[in-house]
């Protein structure tokens, strides 16, 4: 994929050299356009070695007929301005051509036009900046919208530039093959914590990636998702549409209760505990005895919920995390909770991990064998549901 950056002077600037260096490592073609005050603030050379790519700064700089905003801008999948300063949205919002960004831009005829605003909260609240904004988005330019939080100026307000990793993800989202477009997806993710007293409970080794990889792919597929997560120290996925934070498995189960009629693909990831404390203490418990034994009960089975009350349609996706016998006990539980395809692994290799080697089990096909990272896994999982879909 070829991405053009344009860079325009923001003081976030220097942020764009570090995203010039997280494109690089996506493996994406890269060609980066600076305005004449942005190489005011840094020399075209940091860009040119950090992106390991052409730097273009002159309209004029044409050599051979090749004529720098016609050709770049016939090479590039994607055009994106960051930061993208109040003056530079002003210029694209009313079709001005007075340098080579600008120029280059008007002459972008595809639909992967993206800008990341970036100035002071009260320049991003004029009513102007408003306008032109709005006026960019009706004519097909997609906003990453900025964040709110302490400014270079010292002020505290929205306009800060984002996290570059939610740029990337944008872009990805954006020129992903949209097979789950129209498609709702919930995802149970994450371990439970059932709780024995206020410092003390039961859980697992769950850390939530392959939930998350799960959410963060089918967003780029085009779903509409909701991940519900038990306790985890991973970021939310950018962009993922509702999400729910739970403790224990009777909050996961209520959560899921409560809105698993509206998805299409329910996919159950998450690392139940099967048993809480039957009571749980109300003051922690004092280390007075040399035995303490519990009384644990059976949580609600999730899984079997919504597999025997599936509607018409949707699709059941289950998980096993097995430590003998993987694709046979996997086969049973897809039987026995009526689900649609049920993800088989060694649970000893795979908690914590990010990468994974899984089994598919389905109902009348034969077993996939699938390994790799995380999200690897996580496409493939999401390509075989929509053949079921």
């Amino acid at each position: 994929m070829n991405i053009l950056l344009g860079v325009s002077s923001g003081i976030a600037i220097y942020k764009a050299v570090d995203l010039a260096s997280k494109i690089r490592k996506e493996g994406w073609n890269l060609k980066v356009i600076m305005t004449e005050n942005a190489t005011k603030l840094i020399s075209p050379i940091v860009f040119s070695s950090v992106g390991n790519c052409e730097v273009f700064t002159d309209t004029y700089e044409i050599e051979r007929g090749w004529i720098i905003h016609t050709e770049v801008s016939k090479w590039a999948d994607v055009l994106l301005i960051a930061p993208a300063t109040a003056n530079t949205i002003a210029k694209l919002a009313h079709g001005f051509a007075d340098n080579l960004l600008t120029t280059t831009a008007l002459a972008f005829n595809k639909p992967n036009k993206v800008i990341v605003p970036t100035m002071n909260s009260r320049m991003y609240e004029n009513d102007m900046t408003v306008e032109n904004i709005e006026k960019l988005k009706q004519h097909g330019w997609k906003i990453v919208e900025p964040e709110a939080g302490h400014l270079a100026c010292g002020e505290v307000g929205k306009g800060r530039y984002p996290e570059n990793e939610k740029i990337i993800e944008f872009i990805r989202i954006l020129t992903e093959e949209k097979p789950l477009l129209g498609k709702k997806v919930l995802i149970t993710a994450g371990p439970t914590r059932e709780a024995i007293d206020p410092v003390r409970y039961i859980s697992n080794h769950s850390s939530g990636k392959m939930g998350y990889a799960i959410a963060k792919i089918a967003k780029r597929l085009g779903a509409q998702v909701c991940l519900v997560s038990g306790p985890t120290c991973l970021q939310i996925p950018y962009y993922t549409d509702s999400y729910v934070s739970v403790e224990s498995a009777k909050e996961m189960f209520e959560a899921v209760l409560e809105k698993y009629k509206e998805y299409d693909i329910l996919i159950m990831c998450a690392a139940v505990a099967d048993y809480s404390p039957t009571q749980s203490a109300q003051e922690k418990i004092k280390k007075t005895q040399d035995k303490l034994i519990l009384e644990l009960s059976k949580n609600p089975d999730i899984l079997e919920f919504v597999g025997k009350n599936k509607l018409p349609g949707q699709v059941v996706v289950g998980f096993a995390a097995e430590t003998q016998n993987i694709v046979e006990n996997a086969y049973e539980k897809l039987m026995k909770k009526n689900a649609d395809v049920i993800v088989a692994n060694d649970a000893r290799k795979a908690m914590g991990s990010d990468e994974n080697q899984v089994y598919l089990v389905f109902r009348d096909k034969p077993t996939i064998m699938v390994e790799g990272k995380k999200e690897e896994v996580a496409k493939e999982l999401l390509k075989r549901v929509c053949e079921l879909l």
